[in-house]
């Protein structure tokens, strides 16, 4: 049995991260955004902002602990899984930054392919910066603009999530999925 693999994308602050937990209220695997326990530890080895120190380390980082959830998504024994954030945003961010990066973040990209994709749009009324998510609301509009680039660039068309209540957003992911 091959596990589908949904991916939730969207810029920062879009809401991705309340609808996972309703997914996972409604008995749903899910596997969470794990850059901030790169940035978490980061600041526990005295390191402010990674990204902005050394963005190169710090998307080696993310590529290395996304594509392990991609693996680990593939052995889990569910029809379906959810992840939010995908191997592509990290390519995505590089390119947003204006930095170079070796040619497997891209190989990379081409070769774990996910099923599906949503995209969460930006919402300036439920947007909040906070310690781990440093950019304001045109960064973030910006950013959105290179997500949406990079995954169609690689074949994916997403699916964009209408603004909505958490319970809302979540149905339409599900009928959209026919689940």
């Amino acid at each position: 049995m091959k596990t589908k693999k949904v991916l939730i994308i969207g810029g920062p602050g879009t809401g991705k991260s309340s609808v996972l937990h309703e997914l996972e209220k409604r008995q749903f695997t899910c596997f969470h955004e794990i850059a901030r326990e790169v940035i978490l530890q980061a600041q526990r080895e005295g390191i402010e902002q990674l990204f902005l120190k050394d963005p190169l380390l710090f998307s080696k980082k993310l590529l290395e602990g996304r594509i392990q959830q991609f693996k680990e998504a593939n052995e889990s024994e569910e029809n379906i899984v959810f992840i939010d954030r995908g191997i592509p945003d990290v390519i995505a961010y590089l390119d947003y930054k204006k930095d170079d990066y070796p040619a497997y973040f891209l190989e990379d990209s081409q070769n774990y392919k996910y099923d599906e994709v949503f995209i969460f749009p930006l919402w300036e009324e439920i947007y909040k910066s906070d310690n781990e998510r440093y950019e304001d609301f045109e960064e973030a509009k910006t950013i959105q603009k290179f997500l949406l680039k990079t995954y169609t660039n690689l074949g994916y068309k997403p699916i964009e999530v209408p603004k909505n209540t958490i319970e809302n957003r979540t149905d339409f992911i599900l009928k959209k999925l026919s689940l």
